[in-house]
């Protein structure tokens, strides 16, 4: 059996004494077919039901189930442990988490604050269920920002020959604080391949263009030297390839001649802050999945 990737919590209400649970599947050809999986699969979920809330979607060999279980049923890893055999007969990968865990999530900014602000307000609003545990920063722009929500605050230096102390403080914090998802909302810094490697699957980054269009230093400048119809927005997992990690989320909006560079800067901002926090979202419901080079999202 393949090691599952380190999943995150679901946050959802759940009614009465159920708790929504969540499953993911990926299993190797040949040999097996979805009809032998789900006849395998359903009888043992079934007397675990009391009301199935299942909503699934295919897509190659993958599949998201959802569905209410009883209290009774122990919790994540003892339905885990009743799923092994079944895991292992189809050489599947298996996540299950309880919706109703808000997950622990880190945001990263620098000095341009359209995203963060956004996702504080989403936050304070209920609109993003996670438990912020905090907000690191190489500059402290926005401490007063951040200290005013409640949240703390920490000061990365990454000055030249600082970049390894400035990773290992920030794992060491990722550690002390179980923290399951980093959002990188505008941080200006390039994360070592190390780093990335140990995290994999579990950094967001919202790049400022609509990749894989014009990389690099003002991409909206770019995209007005070229004379562009249309600008973007796009929010990837990161890997060890800047900027090359799988896409979770992409939006566009019209431009025309008639506008600045300033003027697309200030729409690739609405652009920026909405594809983030819809990625964000889509993660923390565990609604995608990375795939080869892609991310399969479940609608």
């Amino acid at each position: 059996m393949r090691p599952s990737p380190e999943p995150l919590h679901e946050n959802a209400d759940a009614s009465g004494p159920e708790a929504l649970l969540h499953d993911r599947h990926l299993r190797q050809p040949p040999g097996h077919h979805f009809r032998d999986f789900d006849a395998t699969v359903e009888p043992q979920l079934r007397h675990h039901r009391k009301r199935a809330v299942r909503r699934s979607r295919r897509a190659a060999l993958l599949s998201e189930d959802r569905f209410d279980a009883p209290d009774e049923i122990g919790g994540e890893a003892e339905l885990v442990e009743e799923l092994r055999p079944i895991v292992q007969r189809f050489d599947m990968d298996l996540a299950i988490r309880d919706a109703r865990r808000r997950p622990k999530v880190l945001i990263m900014v620098s000095k341009i604050g359209h995203c963060l602000n956004d996702l504080l307000y989403r936050h304070s609003i209920g609109a993003l269920p996670v438990d912020i545990v905090g907000i690191g920063s190489n500059h402290d722009t926005f401490r007063p920002l951040v200290e005013r929500n409640g949240i703390p605050f920490f000061r990365l230096e990454v000055g030249p020959g600082c970049k390894e102390q400035a990773e290992a403080a920030l794992l060491d914090f990722i550690r002390a604080n179980d923290v399951e998802l980093v959002v990188l909302a505008r941080y200006m810094q390039v994360l070592s391949e190390a780093f990335c490697a140990r995290m994999a699957g579990r950094i967001i980054n919202i790049h400022h263009s609509f990749l894989p269009s014009f990389k690099g230093a003002k991409p909206y400048h770019q995209a007005h030297e070229r004379g562009v119809k249309l600008i973007g927005a796009t929010a990837h997992y990161v890997t060890e390839d800047l900027d090359e990690g799988p896409i979770i989320e992409q939006e566009v909006s019209r431009v025309e001649h008639s506008m600045t560079p300033d003027d697309l800067v200030a729409i690739g901002r609405d652009v920026e802050s909405v594809v983030l926090a819809r990625a964000v979202r889509l993660h923390i419901e565990m609604r995608t999945m990375v795939y080869d080079r892609r991310v399969i999202v479940f609608r």
